[in-house]
């Protein structure tokens, strides 16, 4: 698994493609490729679990989501995860 750790600024853009970016992760959700995904109780960032093999399928992910490029969208940490309970 991977965790992906955004931070967020007030700029506009970020909200606007919030919907779109949310209805994909929602679909990835039901293909089991994302586990858990949702924003800090600021809203200063989010975390993103993702259930992928490799770093490059990660990568696809990320580059296939217009909202990890959007102004405002900051990508502060990658890491691969490797869970014990759950």
């Amino acid at each position: 698994m991977w965790i992906v750790e955004l931070s967020f600024t007030a700029e506009q853009e970020r909200l606007a493609a919030r919907p779109a970016h949310r209805d994909r992760l929602a679909s990835l959700h039901g293909n089991r490729i994302v586990r858990m995904a949702g924003p800090f109780a600021d809203d200063s960032g989010a975390l993103i679990v993702f259930d992928v093999a490799d770093r490059a399928t990660l990568d696809a992910l990320i580059a296939d989501d217009p909202y990890f490029r959007t102004s405002g969208v900051s990508i502060t940490r990658v890491a691969e995860w490797r869970p014990f309970l759950g």
